[in-house]
């Protein structure tokens, strides 16, 4: 079994991608990977639309930049399944979406694949494109490919990230 750690550190942000297709069966490990993710009360309240026939890329390139990715999967909350918090109505969507997503993007690195994962595009755009019901909103886009530069180092990190000491209180 591989360290998570050494996956976690070995995963960086690719913004330029070779047109090389993404195996099939990669795909299906990627896609099964968000399958098992945890979700609040396990409502799994998202929908991962597979993007990767270069008609409906161009689509969702008028939405954000796609860094010429030949798959990208667009990951939908669905606001009417998401768990809700009675003490706040506090809804889970974002936090399942982006579980999904972490968890296929971290599939992904472990199959040798580069991935970037895009917070910054117009929703209306994808939801006009797509046609996206009311209950679904465009959460996140994970790129998926093969990069074109070399990877980033992962001892990068510790140049990069803040100090553990920075980040953690005990209490």
């Amino acid at each position: 079994m591989r360290d998570f750690l050494e996956l976690a550190k070995r995963r960086y942000s690719c913004r330029a991608y070779k047109a090389d297709k993404v195996r099939e069966e990669d795909l299906q490990k990627i896609l099964e990977a968000g399958r098992v993710s945890p979700s609040a009360h396990n409502n799994q309240p998202y929908e991962l639309w597979v993007i990767r026939d270069e008609h409906h890329l161009q689509k969702l390139q008028k939405a954000g930049n796609l860094f010429d990715a030949p798959l990208v999967i667009l990951v939908c909350g669905n606001r009417d399944t998401a768990w809700k918090n009675s003490y706040d109505a506090f809804q889970s969507t974002e936090v399942d979406a982006s579980i999904v997503t972490d968890h296929m993007m971290m599939e992904a690195t472990d199959l040798g694949l580069d991935t970037l994962w895009v917070c910054k595009f117009d929703r209306n755009v994808v939801r006009h494109a797509f046609e996206l019901p009311s209950n679904l909103e465009p959460i996140n886009i994970l790129l998926i490919g093969y990069g074109k530069d070399k990877p980033k180092s992962p001892d990068r990190h510790d140049q990069t990230r803040k100090k553990i000491e920075e980040l953690v209180r005990y209490r």
